[in-house]
């Protein structure tokens, strides 16, 4: 521990609430924001929607539930997941009217979590253990109410299980490492000081054509060509390629930054973007798959196509109810990645990543079409064939580390 945390507080300068020697995790909030929140509530005054966000951060943040001894902890945020969606789903299953407000507030209620947590610049596994347990409860049901019914044989249950499988190994490989872009040796000498020498007077200034020997460049321009290749990020300090970016959540520079993806808790970069592309085929397909023969067991007289909009008698067996129920749910979360694997094979295909188009169309120097889902910077496309090209053979990065198991999360 550092002697700051021994020193006693200046008179001007009030202790942190959390600034006490029991914490070995330090400051965890913004305290004025809290302050200003506690004063308003204890004078009964409505509150500030500034203060809102601090409180609700910090109590995200400190609310969590020991599980073994030492800093072993499970975060809050992952039992709205495991304790809300089954019971929304079953509210919804008991009438049609319930089912269409459950299924249009749940999506409403994430995208404001999400805008929550994504003006804090802060890591979350929400919508990671959101996901994984939504596949997970989907694949129990199906399992436990449409298997009995004796509508899906075995191959098609072998199917649906082997598509799970692969989902989750894939999205396992995607999760290792994106691709950090690690300090090199030329980083630190570019960044430490060079003490300087005194001229020797004994020493030829002549080289072996007698000419004036030219003077050793700088530190600067000795790392210029470093710099020139893609920049030292202003937060790393590192010298980061081509195309590669710093991501303010994980706090570090990834190579070929695409984005960061709040639904596994990562970045998407050059050492695991084709694996989050897998893991999005993957997902999609099997998630199609299965809503098609939910669809069919449950209502059998219509066709798939017009199920989901007209299904008579559904709501009369609170089994079939709930199905349906989590066949729509189903539907609205593949049109969101269905969503994002078009917009990802549009990027590809102009080799183009969202980052630089989310750049490109902040400083409104590239035209987009489609509404802004194709965005051409021109820069490194090469055509559509060499653009996957490129995209299939990318190598990854060479030193990615070892992941432990806390890296998985």
């Amino acid at each position: 521990m550092k002697w700051e945390k021994f020193k006693p507080p200046e008179p001007d300068d009030p202790m942190c609430c959390c600034e006490c020697d029991v914490d070995q995790h330090g400051c965890c909030c913004d305290c004025e924001g809290l302050d200003e929140a506690c004063n308003r509530w204890l004078k009964g005054e409505p509150q500030n929607p500034d203060c809102s966000l601090p409180v609700f951060g910090a109590l995200m943040d400190r609310l969590r539930v020991k599980l073994f001894a030492g800093d072993g902890r499970v975060e809050i945020s992952t039992v709205p997941a495991l304790v809300l969606l089954p019971l929304l789903l079953r509210l919804a299953a008991l009438h049609f009217l319930l089912g269409l407000v459950v299924l249009t507030v749940l999506p409403g209620l994430v995208l404001w979590y999400y805008y929550a947590t994504h003006r804090k610049k802060g890591r979350t596994l929400f919508f990671l253990s959101l996901a994984l347990f939504s596949l997970a409860y989907m694949y129990f049901l199906f399992v436990t109410e449409i298997l009995p019914r004796g509508d899906v044989s075995h191959q098609q249950l072998v199917a649906v299980t082997t598509g799970v499988v692969l989902t989750l190994v894939s999205l396992l490989r995607t999760k290792r490492a994106p691709g950090f872009v690690r300090p090199s040796p030329s980083d630190v000498h570019a960044t430490s000081p060079v003490p300087s020498q005194p001229p020797d007077k004994h020493a030829s200034s002549l080289n072996e054509a007698g000419q004036p020997a030219a003077p050793a460049p700088p530190v600067e321009q000795q790392t210029q060509s470093l710099v020139a290749k893609g920049g030292r990020c202003p937060l790393c300090g590192v010298v980061r390629p081509p195309r590669a970016g710093h991501c303010r959540i994980c706090g570090r520079c990834v190579r070929r930054l695409d984005h960061h993806c709040i639904w596994i808790n990562s970045c998407v970069g050059q050492a695991n973007h084709r694996s989050f592309l897998l893991t999005l085929l993957l997902f999609l397909l099997t998630s199609l798959y299965g809503i098609s023969l939910v669809l069919r067991s449950v209502c059998p007289r219509q066709s798939l196509f017009t199920a989901l909009l007209y299904c008579p008698g559904v709501y009369t067996q609170y089994s079939s109810a709930l199905c349906f129920t989590c066949a729509w749910y189903s539907c609205i979360v593949t049109g969101g990645l269905l969503h994002l694997l078009v917009l990802q094979i549009v990027n590809i295909s102009y080799n183009v990543t969202e980052r630089e188009a989310q750049l490109a169309l902040r400083n409104k120097n590239v035209q987009s079409r489609l509404w802004g889902l194709v965005v051409d910077t021109g820069v490194y496309s090469r055509g559509f064939w060499q653009n996957w090209a490129e995209f299939l053979t990318m190598g990854e990065a060479a030193d990615r580390p070892s992941s432990a198991l806390t890296d998985l999360v």
